[in-house]
């Protein structure tokens, strides 16, 4: 019996190692894939089979032509950019996945977008131009397409994470300008390095009103199961779209929740998802004094988990036995209020990480539900552009009630930036208390007993020639 989980990532960090740990908890060892130059022997000392997932067929073929020496038991890929290539090979290799045409196209904002549209889900309307379009030009057409619907637009690459470069345009001269942005960053060495095929277009789409959350949530052969839905309790409407707070529970009514079930499981058929994790991000715009959402709009659908260190916000236990007949219709699993304080709510909770694994080696997981406990993260946002010195007041704010840990990511000497063109937070919160709204005080209060110490970076001058 094959023993060993491979985990492909663009490069090895925090949550790599939270799923390393997972595995080795269920008694795996375990090989990584990581996006990196094959010509270098093993620069990090992690013996990492040497990829580049800009080729997936490529990369699909090493990691078979491994798994005759090394057989494996099954594979996990973490972020959007490993995923083609994890599809592939568990395919060639008899492994439960999600098929190679689902993960290719919830790569591709535009493509998953595309389909969605096709099956007659609600997304806003939306347009991709090419990189070297000019947007005034392309306001009438742009290959083939028209950009007919109203200000304000959101400008986005259609390959990069956690908001990055989304911008909120209200006027044909601020949406010009926040293109040239985008252009610019796609363009930079750092994107261009990705050798991305998605990075030669930017989205250009309707900016639509309302409440965001985000989904977790996985496919257990065919089949949707809910696992979280995070309310996002700070605005989010531009000009940049930084993502600060998640809590769960949500806090929105019952039959909301309900609808967001319902659209995520229908984008799950309607992209082929088969096997293994998803993220999806929604807006809704809730009809006034009423239960029910007015309108509600599938932003993204990832066929992946959440990202950094959020998952730490998530554990699982054994859903409680009802003895109710089955529906087919996804359920928004409400469990009971946590209990009080000194009895333990977690006894035998599983991560999110662990709950993966098992997925990835076919085990069946549908009999987990979230913790009772409400749980939530903060991302921290970055205070300003410049060079991480340092941060006091973690002892402080670590005493805050209900706060479980501050997990400090940055390195002294790393240039921070904030949104649209930085990548990376300084640092997460977590926090777990009886209900969402003492979980979000928590992450507040700890937040503001935080001070960084940032210094201006130095600007870089191009030597003049003699």
């Amino acid at each position: 019996m094959p023993s060993t989980l491979l985990i492909l990532a663009s490069k090895l960090g925090y949550q790599t190692r939270a799923f390393a740990e997972a595995a080795a908890e269920l008694g795996l060892n375990v090989a990584y894939g990581t996006d990196r130059c094959h010509q270098l022997a093993d620069p990090w000392g992690d013996h990492a089979l040497p990829l580049q997932f800009e080729d997936p067929e490529a990369s699909a073929r090493q990691v078979v032509e491994f798994a005759r020496a090394t057989p494996l038991a099954g594979v996990v890929a973490l972020g959007d950019r490993p995923t083609p290539t994890a599809a592939r090979a568990c395919a060639a290799l008899a492994l439960p996945f999600h098929p190679a045409s689902a993960a290719d196209v919830c790569r591709d904002k535009y493509s998953s977008r595309t389909v969605l549209r096709q099956a007659g889900l609600s997304v806003p309307d939306f347009a991709r131009l090419p990189i070297t379009a000019e947007l005034a030009s392309a306001c009438a057409t742009a290959a083939g397409q028209s950009i007919s619907f109203p200000l304000p637009w959101v400008i986005k690459p259609l390959s990069l994470s956690a908001s990055r470069g989304v911008i909120r345009a209200d006027t044909r001269a601020l949406a010009a300008a926040a293109f040239e942005r985008v252009r610019a960053l796609l363009r930079s060495p750092e994107v261009a390095a990705l050798r991305d095929p998605a990075s030669a277009f930017i989205q250009v789409e309707q900016y639509v009103p309302g409440v965001e959350v985000a989904v977790e949530a996985l496919v257990e052969r065919g089949q949707f199961k809910l696992l979280a839905i995070f309310d996002k309790p700070d605005p989010l409407t531009g000009p940049y779209f930084e993502e600060t707070i998640y809590v769960t529970p949500s806090r929105l009514p019952a039959a909301v929740q309900q609808q967001i079930a319902e659209a995520v499981s229908g984008a799950v058929r309607a992209l082929e998802l088969r096997h293994g994790p998803l993220h999806a991000e929604l807006r809704i715009e809730l009809e006034p004094a009423s239960t029910t959402a007015r309108h509600l709009w599938i932003m993204e659908v990832g066929a992946r988990c959440i990202g950094g260190l959020c998952a730490r916000s998530l554990r699982f236990v054994t859903e409680p036995q009802s003895g109710t007949a089955a529906s087919s219709a996804p359920e928004v699993k409400i469990l009971p209020p946590s209990p009080e304080k000194g009895e333990d709510s977690t006894q035998g909770a599983v991560s999110l990480e662990s709950l993966l694994v098992r997925l990835a080696l076919g085990h069946r997981v549908s009999g987990y539900v979230r913790e009772p406990q409400a749980s939530g993260v903060m991302m921290i946002p970055v205070p300003r552009e410049g060079i991480f010195e340092g941060v006091s007041g973690v002892d402080d704010a670590s005493a805050v009630e209900h706060v479980e840990a501050i997990e400090i990511t940055a390195k002294p000497g790393q240039r921070l930036a904030p949104l649209p063109e930085g990548s990376s937070y300084p640092g997460f919160i977590f926090a777990r208390a009886p209900s969402p709204a003492q979980v979000e005080a928590a992450l507040r209060a700890a937040h503001s007993r935080l001070r960084f110490s940032i210094s201006p970076s130095l600007p870089v001058f191009a030597a003049r020639s003699r």
